[in-house]
């Protein structure tokens, strides 16, 4: 479980193509103190597991559902990437309950800047819609964030200088992808009101 609150900005060292999956290797050496194999660390929101670690690095096997569902598949050697350690128990919440599990993706349509934030539009796919909830939560890319406007088929959201400058969504433009993880809460309300309406929910 994680809280959406990135801790590092990180970065794609090597990517190796397998049969059906990719080998990423990620520099991080703040979420790699202390990893080791099998830990969890999300990547641009996305929960990968840990195979080995070394001088700051670690390597994560992504399977194609992973690969299919977010999007991983198109880092290279070079692309920075929002790191995060799970949380601890006992620790305090920054964010809100992520799990690093995507359930889609978006894409930046449009950013507008002010004086001391900037906000920014992202597209959101139709089967996302009913999740996400003006001043609502949803991660992008692995951040914690909070709902502005929620339309149909976009959502935006406002981001101040210090998640600008601390995570990857500083440097997206318009076409870029993103990962969406919309607020598991909210999918288990919906799963059990149906449930007990004898339907099965959408």
């Amino acid at each position: 479980m994680f809280t959406g609150i990135v801790e590092e900005l990180g970065e794609v060292t090597a990517v190796e193509q397998l049969a059906d999956a990719s080998r990423f290797r990620l520099r991080g050496p703040l979420v790699t103190e202390g990893a080791k194999h099998g830990d969890s660390i999300a990547v641009n929101g996305v929960c990968l597991t840990v195979v080995d670690t070394g001088d700051g690095e670690f390597t994560a096997d992504v399977m194609a559902e992973t690969l299919k569902r977010s999007s991983l598949g198109a880092l290279a050697p070079g692309s920075r990437v929002n790191l995060e350690r799970p949380m601890a128990l006992g620790g305090r919440l920054g964010g809100h309950l992520v799990q690093g599990h995507v359930d889609g993706t978006g894409t930046i349509v449009e950013r507008t800047p002010s004086e001391h934030w900037e906000v920014v539009k992202v597209s959101l796919p139709p089967e996302l819609t009913r999740y996400v909830v003006e001043k609502g939560s949803i991660t992008v890319d692995g951040v914690s964030l909070t709902v502005v406007e929620a339309a149909a088929d976009y959502f935006t959201i406002s981001l101040i200088p210090t998640t600008l400058a601390l995570t990857t969504l500083g440097h997206k433009q318009p076409g870029d992808p993103v990962n969406l993880e919309v607020d598991v809460i909210a999918k288990y309300v919906e799963r059990m009101l149906g449930d007990r309406a004898g339907r099965e929910p959408r």
